[in-house]
């Protein structure tokens, strides 16, 4: 199994394909790994690999990817693994999707190291809806409950912590809307639709930055082929 390993952190990721760099990060929540690729309306470690190296990985503590928990955990630590997988596998400069909460890492990916990410596709974006941040507590919780039974030396207020760092404040979690009308980096949305992925958020980050374009139908039989294609161009189009 491929793991990279980063002084106590161990980072499970798979490769396909050939060409320029594509880096996935998966949909389901914190439990973020490869396999619920192969359950989304589309993979694109199948649907993409024949265009470009595909690097698909799981996030620390979910899939087969290890790491240790503290207080001071956020969004910022998981860009870090990012980042420091891609200098591993040497990858300078590199085109970005992401799925459910994915599509929030690729944002935080944008903000911590702009000049690397060559475009972004944000597929069923995460972000606050109506009813509110509990949603994502829960989500979040459900998860640490999990994590416990094989890491005994999870904290409860480290975790605690960690939860509030990632899930409090408002839209996407990860980024403000400010950093958003600023960033210049191609976008191509694909908008959610329930509640954990509002469509008021993806229309949201389609009117503010300043480079979107968005997709409203993308995941129903007689829409996701089509929109698989586009997907396929958008990104071709944008190659160094």
């Amino acid at each position: 199994m491929p793991i990279f390993k980063r002084a106590d952190v161990e980072l499970y990721y798979e490769e396909y394909g050939a060409g320029f760099p594509l880096l996935l990060i998966a949909p389901g929540g914190m439990r973020s790994q490869i396999d619920f690729w192969h359950r989304s309306p589309f993979d694109p470690t199948v649907e993409l690999a024949a265009n470009f190296r595909v690097i698909a990985m799981d996030q620390r503590n979910a899939g087969a990817s290890r790491a240790p928990i503290s207080a001071a955990d956020g969004w910022h630590t998981f860009a870090a693994d990012q980042l420091a997988l891609l200098d591993h596998l040497e990858v300078a400069r590199c085109h970005i999707m992401g799925g459910c909460i994915g599509s929030s890492y690729c944002l935080g990916l944008i903000k911590a190291a702009p000049q690397r990410m060559v475009a972004a596709v944000l597929q069923n974006p995460i972000g606050l809806g109506p009813d509110g941040i509990a949603r994502f507590h829960n989500m979040f919780d459900d998860w640490a409950a999990e994590l416990r039974h094989s890491r005994p030396d999870a904290d409860d207020a480290a975790l605690t912590a960690f939860r509030n760092n990632m899930f409090s404040g408002d839209f996407v979690f990860s980024v403000s809307r400010d950093f958003v009308r600023s960033c210049l980096t191609p976008m191509l949305i694909l908008a959610g639709s329930d509640p954990f992925h509002p469509t008021e958020v993806s229309l949201e980050l389609a009117r503010l930055a300043p480079n979107a374009e968005l997709i409203m139908e993308w995941k129903t039989p007689d829409t996701v082929g089509a929109a698989v294609e586009r997907v396929r161009a958008w990104l071709e189009d944008r190659v160094p």
